[in-house]
């Protein structure tokens, strides 16, 4: 925020205005323009700034975004201290309701949760009371990398596996509209597959211990969030990405478009993997002052340019391919305007 220079001139009673009379003016001017000037531009100083992450501790988006909460700040004018907290459940959307429910508006608080939640507004509008076009978008660490995979005990090894009747794939899901239960049900509903959904668990990390306990089968989710030590000991068997695109180290696997017979179920599967291009994303209320969400913008946009946030990233194993805030926005207006019968369709195959 910048303010321009000026000069006063003026006669009064064809008097001349003195020096000292214009200097007075000018301190009084100049006094009165400061706190909108320091307001502007340190708004964030001294303050602490929440990240309200929709999902429990250990999980990939809860690491991306304590990950950024490491480095935005110094993006910020006024170097405000960032702090995570959890607020798992309703599918990752309380921190979404929180920000004009209860959480301070003034741009102190930013919401992530799964992308999910954006088809199940449309879906499921009834469960899904939200408007994710009506949120002020800021942007998305990275693209959605989701992938299904099954633990290496449990005898699903193929796409061929997946549709054996005989053979169930227990997939566990926090709630209707998540990520992973847009995947299993996709898999489930459209496929013909023997995927089964169980409800109940908050976030990655309580799904991993019932993974490595045989209680799950597998999961469906972003590689990126898959424990290094699975990959590493060959834990796990990758079958099928639900991302247009592999990201770097993700081993080969069918893309699940492959299967798709006919153009009708394309235009349906498209409308359901969309906002995976969303990704992780991170959004404040619409009533933040419009100085302030430009300022957010741009210190996330120069995160994701930063050298130390990208080498923490590299060292972290997690893929950044950024979204900005307009983007996203443009791209969560594209699925509100999807067409009728396309989001009837795939209201039948996700129910």
């Amino acid at each position: 925020m910048t303010t321009s220079g000026f000069t006063l001139t003026g006669k009064s009673a064809g008097a001349t205005i003195t020096a000292s009379v214009l200097a007075a003016t000018a301190g009084l001017l100049l006094g009165a323009a400061a706190p909108a000037f320091a307001q502007g531009n340190n708004f964030y100083a001294g303050k602490t700034v929440s990240f309200a992450v929709g999902f429990s501790p250990g999980g990939g988006n809860d690491l991306n975004a304590r990950l950024l909460a490491r480095h935005m700040g110094r993006h910020i004018p006024g170097t405000p201290t960032i702090i995570v907290q959890n607020m798992p459940g309703a599918a990752s959307s309380k921190p979404v309701m929180y920000l004009d429910q209860g959480a301070a508006r003034d741009g102190t608080v930013i919401a992530t949760f799964g992308n999910g939640i954006i088809l199940l507004s449309l879906l499921d509008p009834e469960k899904m009371k939200l408007d994710l076009s009506k949120v002020a978008w800021i942007g998305s660490i990275t693209r959605e990398d989701a992938v299904c995979f099954s633990w290496h005990a449990a005898g699903i090894n193929n796409w061929a596996d997946l549709q054996n009747k005989s053979k169930r794939f227990n997939v566990g899901v926090s709630a209707p509209g998540s990520n992973v239960y847009n995947a299993a049900a996709i898999l489930k509903n459209m496929f013909n597959t023997n995927a089964h959904i169980i409800m109940g668990y908050p976030g990655s990390s309580e799904k991993r211990i019932a993974i490595e306990r045989g209680e799950l089968d597998g999961d469906c989710g972003s590689w990126a969030s898959v424990p290094q030590d699975w990959l590493r000991d060959n834990k796990i068997v990758p079958l099928v990405r639900f991302a247009a695109q592999g990201t770097p180290g993700m081993p080969a696997m069918p893309y699940i478009m492959d299967y798709v017979k006919n153009d009708k179920d394309k235009k349906i599967l498209d409308f359901l993997l969309a906002s995976g291009e969303v990704g992780r994303p991170y959004v404040a209320s619409l009533a933040v002052p419009a100085d302030r969400l430009k300022l957010l913008r741009s210190a996330f946009d120069a995160t994701m340019k930063d050298a130390a946030f990208l080498a923490e990233a590299k060292k972290l194993e997690m893929p950044i391919s950024p979204v900005s805030g307009p983007e996203a926005a443009k791209l969560v207006g594209d699925i509100y305007g999807a067409p009728a019968d396309v989001v009837s369709a795939a209201r039948e195959i996700v129910k």
